[in-house]
């Protein structure tokens, strides 16, 4: 990921004056991002990125309409989901976002997440920034690990855990993107985050294991 501030008014003036450069910090910033929300949304790795493809071509030749009324990546990922949706159609099959889609078996496997009466995380759920030093020495290939957990949970928890944990967005926008409640946002959140943490747990425990 590059530390390029995209919603910089100088960056934002490079992309509308068609600096190549600037498109692909751009396109290497939320490439990644927007295929995966995209393939929560239409269940095809494949089509997901012919909607991304088409939907880059749309933003570079439109960066001009771009306000700043929000920030660049939620405009960003608001193109590619409507474009996604628009994609599989309202007939079609589309892949729903809510807890009855496609994950009602996170129950039954000890992912149940109460929430205080406030609404925050009785027991808040665990980030692989958090884990031990030794894990932490393993540096890029850990997170490429990490990438590939994300990869394989369900469209929920995926499409959840990349706005907000890959992409840093605020739950109230996690929520406005993907239309769900914001309990919903938090139960998949939760669940995301203690898969991803799991499967870290799992590829790790042999070289973490005495001798």
């Amino acid at each position: 990921m590059t530390s390029t501030n995209v919603d910089d008014p100088a960056f934002l003036d490079r992309l509308r004056r068609h600096d190549e450069t600037a498109y692909r910090e751009l396109i290497r910033r939320f490439h990644r991002s927007l295929v995966g929300v995209a393939a929560s949304v239409t269940g095809s790795r494949a089509l997901a990125e012919e909607v991304v493809q088409e939907s880059w071509i749309a933003v570079l030749g439109g960066i001009e309409r771009f306000e700043a009324r929000s920030s660049l990546g939620s405009w960003l990922f608001r193109i590619v989901i409507n474009r996604a949706r628009s994609t599989v159609g309202r007939e079609s099959r589309m892949v729903s976002f809510d807890l009855a889609g496609g994950d009602g078996g996170a129950e039954a496997e000890g992912e149940r997440v109460r929430f205080q009466p406030d609404g925050h995380y009785e027991h808040p759920p665990g980030l692989w920034d958090t884990l031990d030093p030794e894990r932490q020495i393993a540096g890029r290939q850990l997170w490429t690990h990490v990438q590939e957990a994300i990869e394989k949970l369900p469209p929920g928890p995926k499409a959840v855990i990349i706005l907000r944990d890959i992409q840093g967005h605020e739950a109230e926008e996690t929520c406005r993107l993907l239309g769900i409640s914001s309990e919903n946002q938090r139960v998949l959140l939760h669940r995301g985050r203690e898969r991803v943490r799991r499967a870290i747990d799992a590829l790790m425990r042999p070289s973490l294991s005495p001798g």
